[in-house]
């Protein structure tokens, strides 16, 4: 078994569920009293978001990087790094590294293609949504993606900030992100990325019977079966 980085605190809340996630998958294969081989090295997400809204993506870069080497150092295989927005600096962090990174965007775009999706919405931070860190990587697989309009964008933004990220579960943020999925599917999005490793906690699929792909349960179940390929 490899053992698994896991770059988290970003929140420390879906870190949480990742760890479990990755746990319950390794039990299901292995059985027994088996669990994952893992490192955690959990940031500071107060200094992160602090670079990230001051546009010092090359300080947040610097700091994520000296946490992967740590990892790499402890015997980390792979880096799983806990949380969508912060792919915006991974290669840089990997040019840092003696070990590959484990993409939440690519790994979600090969869920969306095993799933047949030609055509997908994406919540996530408006760092996310926005820009084309992750987009691009959807996109090369030939899959377009819709995102909500500006407004919209704003608030989805907040809630997962000012929300999620503190752990708090509103039902009026609830009905507006189910809100936000109706409209995207209804503008030709055949499912719904949860681009943020937070939205989980508050919508899953019981909710709608739109498509929703959680990048959180996505990437670490993916990350614990890879520790297991030789």
């Amino acid at each position: 078994m490899k053992t698994i980085g896991l770059l988290g605190g970003m929140s420390w809340e879906s870190t949480v569920d990742y760890y479990k996630l990755i746990n319950e998958t390794i039990k299901r294969d292995l059985g027994g009293l088996h669990s994952a081989k893992c490192i955690l090295f959990s940031v500071d997400f107060q200094e992160i978001e602090s670079y990230q809204f001051s546009n010092q993506w090359d300080k947040s870069a610097a700091l994520l990087s000296e946490a992967c080497q740590s990892l790499e150092k402890a015997g980390a295989d792979y880096i799983v790094i806990c949380t969508n927005t912060m792919h915006k600096v991974a290669d840089v962090i990997q040019q840092q590294i003696n070990i590959p990174i484990f993409h939440i965007a690519k790994i979600t775009a090969a869920e969306l293609k095993r799933n047949q999706i030609k055509t997908v919405g994406l919540l996530g931070t408006s760092f996310t949504m926005e820009e084309e860190f992750y987009k691009n990587i959807i996109e090369e697989e030939g899959i377009q993606v819709l995102v909500p309009e500006k407004n919209d964008r704003d608030k989805i933004s907040q809630i997962i900030y000012e929300e999620l990220c503190l752990g708090k579960i509103n039902q009026d943020s609830k009905e507006f992100y189910l809100n936000i999925v109706n409209e995207l599917n209804q503008k030709g999005a055949e499912g719904v990325i949860l681009g943020c490793t937070e939205i989980g906690m508050l919508i899953n699929q019981n909710d709608t019977e739109v498509q929703l792909f959680d990048t959180t349960k996505i990437h670490a179940v993916q990350a614990a079966l890879h520790s297991l390929n030789d």
